[in-house]
């Protein structure tokens, strides 16, 4: 059995749970939303939002009382700032825009990071290339050594300049005449339909103040955002996050005094300052964050908590990753946690088609 589902499986597991629920038919597509702001605080209107769209039958200007912010994070590439990059005359590519590997043919290609799209694709092009060097930050200065299974793929340390002859000087002294240099290098936040009057920013990734990441204290509860969050079990933890938002909107569970929200914000800030830790990694959720977080959601919105077989075969699977990274998805050893995902799977569907009904009513 495979443990690992191809993009293509995960797309359609996503159109079958729309189809499942209805969902689609709550969903404008094709429509691109230009604008949402805040109405002035006067008159009926007060502190409803104003949005924008446009489709193929013109432009549309309608009236909410809450804008729940779901656009993602993986749009908007952010490329590495090397020395010299703009006149470099190579080919340069972010991964975002990278399918297939057939392009890089017999190239030399330079990969600039070293986390996961940077290690799947590193080893992708390495299958047709001549030579592919990947760039880490997370190596030492003087990394260069050849990557295990592979004859023509090298790890070294950050780049120190790009040359206008083609040349890419590392940090550990190497240089290399390059073809294209691939940027595996994340995405910004980005939000340019957005007018929230300063009270929310995007400072060097950090997207705030953000209470618990979802809610701006000046503008909750008619303003969230879902989804910001990552290196983390994606569905989960945005289901509870989904949940949280619409239990607070419904009245049902309330959110804390905007001060109270304010000094809650600013204590994280100040602790993740405190560790080092630069702003860019304010949404990261790395160890056992996430899942003290997912369980904290589940608690303000009285739902089950993360099974523990999830959390252990998160951590293993992680681990594993990097550990084996040519190999993990063929090799595992936590078969015990897949019979209790399976136990719970088995009691979980027999409940389901009891509460179906209710839940489509």
């Amino acid at each position: 059995p495979r443990r690992h589902p191809a993009h293509t499986e995960v797309l359609a597991y996503l159109r079958d749970f729309a189809k499942e629920f209805d969902i689609e038919e709550m969903v404008r597509f094709e429509t691109e939303v230009v604008k949402a702001e805040q109405m002035a605080a006067e008159g009926e209107e007060r502190g409803k939002w104003k949005v924008e769209s446009r489709s193929s039958d013109g432009v549309a200007n309608e009236i909410y009382d809450a804008v729940v912010v779901c656009n993602g994070h993986y749009t908007e590439p952010r490329h590495a700032l090397i020395t010299g990059i703009d006149s470099w005359p190579g080919k340069q590519i972010h991964s975002h825009n990278y399918r297939v590997p057939d392009q890089f043919k017999d190239q030399v290609v330079i990969v600039i990071g070293s986390s996961a799209s940077g290690v799947d694709i590193c080893r992708d092009i390495a299958q047709v290339a001549k030579e592919v060097h990947v760039s880490s930050r997370s190596t030492s200065p003087e990394t260069y050594e050849k990557l295990t299974g592979y004859d023509n793929l090298w790890l070294h340390s950050t780049i120190e300049i790009a040359r206008e002859d083609a040349s890419v000087v590392f940090e550990n002294g190497k240089t290399v005449f390059a073809d294209t240099i691939m940027h595996c290098t994340g995405y910004k936040y980005y939000f340019p339909f957005l007018d929230t009057k300063g009270e929310v920013t995007v400072d060097d990734n950090r997207v705030g103040p953000l209470y618990k990441h979802v809610f701006p204290p000046a503008l909750a509860p008619s303003l969230s955002f879902i989804g910001l969050p990552w290196q983390i079990t994606p569905f989960p933890m945005f289901e509870l996050q989904s949940k949280w938002v619409a239990a607070v909107l419904s009245g049902r569970v309330s959110l804390p005094s905007q001060d109270e929200m304010m000094e809650d914000t600013k204590a994280f800030y100040d602790k993740l300052e405190a560790s080092g830790i630069p702003k860019r990694y304010t949404h990261l959720m790395p160890d056992d964050s996430q899942f003290e977080y997912d369980n904290w959601l589940a608690d303000q919105c009285d739902y089950p908590r993360i099974e523990k077989w999830r959390e252990q075969m998160f951590y293993i699977g992680f681990k594993r990753i990097y550990a084996q990274s040519a190999t993990y998805r063929d090799n595992w050893d936590d078969d015990h946690l897949i019979v209790e995902a399976y136990d719970d799977f088995v009691k979980f569907m027999s409940s389901y088609q009891e509460l179906l009904p209710m839940l489509k009513t």
